[in-house]
């Protein structure tokens, strides 16, 4: 019995463990996780594809008569000169030609004599046709004379006035013989050059019968033997080819339509060779062809690179793996691409809060004070509004809002009692659409406060006085100047403030705060242009619609690294320089006029606009400037950013999502945009964890299901 008590506690105890182990397995079943680190150094974007390597000059020589082969002189792989012979044709047909050619010359020639002798005795004919008319003449005039005389009757005149008239008759008819004499002549003339012109070209088969090289180069194929018979009739066959120089040669690759337009001529390439396994060979793009090749659907286009082959060890016909280097950055963050298909459910990136400066706190009170333009839009003049509703128009020394708002145009434009009263109506009925606005799509978000703002700017226009509209104008610039001088640490990646961060920046709204506070006066000292900061965004990256605003055309924008890479690049003169500044000075209002188009017609009038700002600074460039400055376009349209999303895994092992910005890709990482000031660039910096991949713990096969209320299985 006492066996039998111990046995069962045993059991019992046995049974418990395991479900307490069973337990805390499930407990602990949770979600690990594969990382890796952020890096920064360099990457390159390339296209890769194969190609065929082709000698940069190579002829085929052809015969331009038919025959039998009778001598060859080269074979393959001899090296030739220009004008060497190379091979001959049989040429006894084609001296049988000449001769026949020749003969039929002579022949030609003596009749052209004949009909010369012709012309002669034609002209003796004339001759005596013209004495014999001559005489006939006297002898009318005498017979005439008889007959006035009555010594003879006037038949006999007759007859001699007949005679005469024959005689001329005759001579015509003579006269008509030797111009058919001298038309034979011309003829045969004729006949002559015809002959020769045919002996000329039997002269010219028989020397073609003698294969000369046309250039200087190598054999590298043959394709006739002695005693074969080559017909030039249809097309000409062809013998042999020859590569002028095989220390220069090529490779013809053809890139798929999706990635040519990344191609340009002067780009590195890198290839192998499979006949070199371990040697990298470099060359660089000469030519992309526009001539588009369909096969099955895929349209192509041939890209030729050129390399140098010193000691002509690679040969033509070998396949190329093709690498074309299309974007190079240096010295940026790197995150691997596995870390960009990472999804984790339930995580999403952390709204972006107003951050908060000691001198200035960003409350919605002291945001309203800001009323910055940030590429088109109002992003801290819009934090007010949510603050609109807490707050009375007239809270005038609530230090924010709508109240703080009015006490500047009151204090600062001197309104009277009846325009602050109709100011104060104006916010209060412009206060209900600027909240309906916020409930928008995010996309059309921008172009409805913009709309509103240039209503509520335009009606209290027509409350002021001419003076004070133009106090408000200077009130307007010197904020927006002092906006942009303030924001611009926090810009995008186009130069511009990008709407997930429009509305932070600690310095960016206590500078603009510090600025809308002032005086017309003090507002018109801050607006004084600043130094311009370098660019932080990503070289060359297309500014998005939102850039076109005044804050994209100032000092820090994508318009000065234009500027800049125009004045360093195309290594500008002072006076080319001047004419610049003026196009870009000229072109920043229509780039502000944009504001007040509605969202999807800004891209293609701000490309109408940098379309006419590239031509006309094009008719100020040298012809060596111009070729420089087509490749720094189309390096420029090159380089794009797109968004993505990473998770990085925290101190305490659990994941944070970050929307990012990503440049270029290697196919293995991708370039990691992060802007100073941007949402998470605390975070986002060199040696940060980032997630790859997700591992579930319980990633054994699965158990089966466990029947309600049925005992769970060990």
């Amino acid at each position: 019995m006492k066996h039998r008590v111990w046995i069962g506690a045993l059991v019992l105890v046995g049974m418990v463990g395991a479900a307490a182990w069973w337990m805390q397995r499930d407990r602990d079943g949770g979600v690990s996780y594969r990382s890796a680190k952020i890096e920064r150094g360099s990457i390159q974007a390339a296209v890769s594809a194969s190609g065929t390597v082709t000698p940069v000059t190579q002829v085929q020589v052809s015969s331009q008569v038919s025959g039998q082969i009778k001598e060859l002189f080269v074979d393959f792989n001899s090296e030739v000169t220009q004008g060497q012979l190379i091979a001959r044709l049989d040429p006894e047909t084609f001296e049988y030609r000449l001769r026949q050619s020749n003969a039929d010359v002579e022949a030609a020639r003596a009749s052209v004599l004949t009909a010369q002798a012709n012309v002669m005795q034609a002209n003796a004919q004339v001759g005596k046709a013209r004495v014999d008319v001559q005489e006939a003449r006297r002898d009318l005039d005498r017979k005439q004379d008889l007959v006035a005389k009555n010594f003879i009757s006037t038949v006999e005149a007759e007859k001699a006035q007949a005679l005469v008239n024959t005689l001329a008759e005759s001579l015509k008819a003579t006269e008509a013989q030797v111009a058919v004499a001298q038309a034979q002549t011309q003829n045969a003339q004729a006949i002559v050059k015809q002959r020769e012109a045919q002996l000329a070209q039997a002269r010219i088969d028989l020397e073609r019968t003698q294969i000369r090289s046309p250039v200087t180069g190598i054999i590298i194929k043959r394709s006739v033997e002695v005693g074969q018979t080559v017909a030039a009739s249809l097309q000409a066959p062809e013998l042999f080819v020859i590569a002028a120089n095989l220390n220069d040669m090529q490779v013809e690759t053809a890139i798929d339509e999706a990635d040519i337009s990344r191609v340009r001529n002067a780009q590195k390439v890198s290839f192998t060779i499979d006949a070199f396994p371990g040697r990298n060979f470099e060359g660089a793009v000469k030519q992309v062809r526009k001539a588009a090749v369909s096969a099955q659907n895929v349209t192509t286009y041939s890209v030729v690179v050129a390399f140098a082959n010193p000691g002509a060890s690679l040969l033509p016909g070998m396949t190329a793996n093709v690498r074309i280097i299309t974007d190079t950055r240096d010295n940026v963050l790197k995150v691997p691409n596995a870390a960009l298909r990472v999804r984790i459910a339930g995580v999403e990136p952390a709204a972006a809060a107003a951050p908060t400066s000691p001198a200035a706190p960003a409350t919605p009170a002291s945001a309203a004070a800001v009323g910055v333009r940030t590429g088109g839009i109002d992003a801290a003049r819009w934090s007010w509004l949510g603050a609109a509703q807490a707050q009375p128009a007239g809270a005038a020394g609530a230090g924010g809002g709508p109240g703080a708002l009015r006490e500047r145009l009151v204090s600062g434009l001197t309104l009277d009692d009846a325009q602050q009263a109709q100011l104060d109506a104006l916010l209060a009925e412009l206060r209900p659409r600027f909240m309906a606005a916020r409930e928008l799509p995010e996309d059309e978000r921008p172009a409805a406060r913009e709309k509103l703002m240039n209503e509520l700017r335009e009606r209290l226009g027509k409350v002021l006085t001419p003076a004070q509209r133009e106090r408000y104008a200077q009130m307007q610039a010197g904020r927006a100047g002092a906006g942009m001088a303030a924001a611009r640490p926090a810009t995008g990646a186009a130069g511009v403030a990008s709407p997930s961060n429009a509305s932070g920046g600690a310095t960016a709204v206590a500078a603009a705060t510090a600025a809308t506070a002032a005086t017309p006066a003090a507002a018109a000292t801050t607006a004084t242009p600043t130094a311009p900061t370098p660019s932080t965004r990503a070289p060359g990256a297309t500014p998005s619609p939102a850039a076109a605003g005044p804050a994209a055309t100032g000092s820090g924008g994508p318009l000065r690294e234009f500027r800049d890479r125009l004045v360093s690049d195309l290594q500008l003169t002072p006076a080319q320089t001047d004419k610049v500044d003026a196009m870009l000075a000229e072109a920043r209002p229509r780039f502000g006029e944009l504001r007040a188009l509605p969202e999807e017609e800004r891209p293609k009038a701000r490309d109408r606009i940098l379309a006419d700002l590239r031509a006309r600074v094009s008719e100020q460039l040298t012809p060596e400037q111009k070729q420089k400055y087509q490749q720094l376009l189309a390096e420029l349209g090159g380089r794009q950013s797109t968004r993505g999303r990473i998770f990085l895994l925290g101190a305490d092992n659990k994941p944070a999502a970050y929307n990012v910005r990503l440049g270029i890709s290697d196919g293995v990482s991708t370039e990691l945009i992060v802007m100073p000031g941007a949402p998470g660039a605390e975070a986002l910096v060199e040696g940060a964890t980032v997630i790859t991949g997700v591992i579930s713990a319980n990633a054994a096969p699965a158990r089966p299901a466990v029947t309600p209320g049925g005992p769970r299985p060990f």
